[in-house]
């Protein structure tokens, strides 16, 4: 029998991506290897978002051919369909064990494979403004997870001027909603009890239906037929932007106890004229607004805000001006990324580059103000009680891990048993990476 070994790296659609290849290979009789040195087939997933992230995956795929030179190398994902040509040059790609795949045709990955005499690198990826479907990938079960991840959508049509994905991944594609349920309901039938909703660009799902096809749906109405539809599961949404947060989303996740109160939004920055330049579409002022409702909709929300700093032509003024939204909205936490230039976006060619140096100072400030920020707001929930989903690996203390409905991350003493299930919990203190908590309710 065959092995064969999955390494992922990026975001959640890249995960759940990989799920659906591994649920190909092992229904076509192969056994996944958790050593790629004893694979016969390694398939990899790779990431192209940030100059980091491209460099990261060159770095895997070299090792991983180093490591197992007698393996078959797969290579899909943003820097296969990014950065072919520089993907074959690595050392050790040689064209008869390199096989690429666009992300175009994830969905044919495997046949793709095993229809191949001769193991060569594809000599075309697609463009992806040509792609106009989404791919049909299933999962049957997120093995050693406990949430799920659930892809209703593909690609982006907002083309900020410094990101590279609709490059990688194309224009915005949903899945149809029947589909959707039919995941769903697979997940709920291999007894996963959260399912993470996630996308490109989650926010524009259902945009490219039109009512042409008798279907106007928009990701508001995705979550209230999933809610409704499985009433027993718990839902969390993945990153959605500012301007696609309506009242209607926020009311849904205030009424329903299956809708989690958690949100992430990009924000990048805090100033008009840098948010203008990245192509964004919203001003400082109408994030602060939007955050307030989110606040006053759903109070115990978590939320979760994507800053990027260095941006060219950000100046110590623009900045602070970002330091001055973030002090001004009640965020849960903070993600925060330095900018870097990704060839083929216009933002390459902005003057006004900023030192390397500078851009991590103040990746470092936004850190340690997210840092205060999310132990406070775990400190406001110390003594209540929540629900919680215990995850299948235990924290370097042999304590149980687990998180809140509102995304607190929690450790527990408990057995084996408690895996996998939803529990009430009651805070305690706080700890080195979340929040010690034991149990206070029945599980289920």
């Amino acid at each position: 029998m065959k092995r064969v070994y999955f390494h992922t790296l990026g975001c959640k659609v890249n995960q759940f991506e990989t799920a659906s290849f591994a649920s190909d290979f092992i229904a076509a009789g192969f056994t996944v290897s958790a050593d790629p040195a004893h694979a016969d087939v390694i398939v990899i997933n790779t990431c192209a978002v940030t100059a980091k992230a491209s460099s990261q995956s060159r770095r895997d795929l070299g090792r991983l051919a180093r490591n197992n030179p007698g393996a078959l190398l797969v290579v899909t994902g943003c820097q296969a369909q990014f950065g072919a040509d520089e993907l074959r040059r690595l050392p050790g790609m040689d064209s008869d064990r390199l096989l690429l795949i666009g992300n175009d045709a994830k969905d044919s990955l495997l046949s793709r494979l095993t229809a191949r005499r001769h193991y060569q690198a594809d000599p075309r990826l697609v463009d992806m403004n040509e792609t106009r479907t989404i791919s049909r990938l299933a999962v049957g079960q997120f093995t050693g997870r406990t949430r799920a991840l659930l892809r209703v959508q593909d690609g982006c049509n907002n083309f900020c001027s410094y990101c590279i994905v609709p490059l990688t991944r194309g224009r915005s594609r949903s899945l149809p909603l029947e589909e959707v349920i039919a995941q769903t309901a697979s997940y709920a039938g291999h007894g996963h009890h959260e399912v993470v909703v996630t996308g490109i660009h989650v926010g524009q799902y259902g945009t490219d239906f039109g009512t042409d096809f008798g279907t106007d749906l928009d990701i508001a109405d995705l979550m209230t037929a999933l809610c409704e539809r499985f009433p027993r599961l718990r839902f969390r949404l993945s990153s959605i932007e500012p301007t696609e947060i309506s009242m209607k989303l926020l009311t849904l996740m205030q009424q329903r106890d299956n809708f989690m109160p958690h949100l992430h939004i990009p924000l990048q920055s805090g100033d008009n004229q840098i948010l203008a330049r990245m192509n964004r579409h919203y001003t400082r002022e109408q994030f602060i607004e939007k955050l307030a409702l989110c606040r006053q909709i759903v109070p115990d929300a978590a939320i979760g805000i994507d800053v990027l700093v260095g941006f060219p032509g950000e100046q110590e003024t623009h900045f602070n001006n970002t330091m001055a939204v973030l002090e001004q909205t009640d965020c849960t936490y903070l993600h925060a990324f330095p900018y870097s230039p990704r060839p083929g976006t216009r933002a390459t060619d902005f003057a006004g580059q900023v030192e390397q140096t500078e851009k991590q100072h103040r990746v470092r400030l936004v850190r340690t103000f997210g840092e205060q920020r999310k132990a406070s707001f775990y400190s406001r929930f110390l003594g209540s009680r929540r629900s919680a989903v215990i995850e299948a690996e235990r924290d370097h203390q042999g304590l149980l891990r687990g998180y809140t409905d509102n995304y607190i991350p929690i450790h527990l003493a408990g057995d084996d048993a408690l895996i996998n299930s939803v529990v009430t919990v009651e805070l305690e203190q706080l700890a080195e990476s979340g929040v010690t908590a034991h149990l206070g309710g029945s599980v289920t």
